[in-house]
């Protein structure tokens, strides 16, 4: 089995509680991915997360090709970290750690990510290459809608 990670730190210029009630409410996951990725929720949402949530979108994450994916909201630690899993998608396994500290007056926000890729030594072979790259411009984005939301 090969597991691959992916960690992004971003520090942003606000408090703690604010940056949850953003990343919390699970209808601002639009405003952070790259509009190329046609990114649609499909369900009906609360306005915060919760441990069991399920969120069901359409999104094209590679070469344009749309997708259903569905996570679920395993583990809520308000305001200090959440985790999302994979119920059905593209992956073999996906598990997104978004962990959250206050660090002189502003919040040191961290994305860890496990996924595992289809398609066996074939898909590891040629397929992280691209996930990775896909992973950065898709975090090199929201970094800068972070910075423009929390100036």
């Amino acid at each position: 089995m090969y597991l691959h990670s992916f960690i992004r730190k971003q520090t942003l210029n606000t408090n703690i509680n604010e940056c949850w009630n953003f990343f919390s409410n699970p209808k601002n996951i639009s405003l952070i991915t790259p509009p190329k990725m046609n990114f649609v929720i499909l369900t009906e949402l609360s306005e915060e997360i919760y441990p069991g949530l399920l969120i069901q979108y359409k999104v094209s994450p590679l070469l344009s090709i749309p997708m259903n994916w569905v996570t679920e909201i395993t583990q809520v630690n308000k305001p200090f970290f959440f985790i999302d899993e994979q119920r059905f998608g593209p992956y073999k396994f996906w598990h997104h750690q978004h962990l959250f500290e206050e660090v002189q007056g502003k919040v040191e926000m961290t994305d860890i990510v496990h996924y595992r890729i289809p398609f066996g030594l074939i898909g590891n072979a040629f397929g992280n290459w691209l996930i990775k790259r896909q992973l950065n411009k898709i975090f090199d984005y929201r970094a800068k809608k972070m910075c423009d939301i929390f100036k």
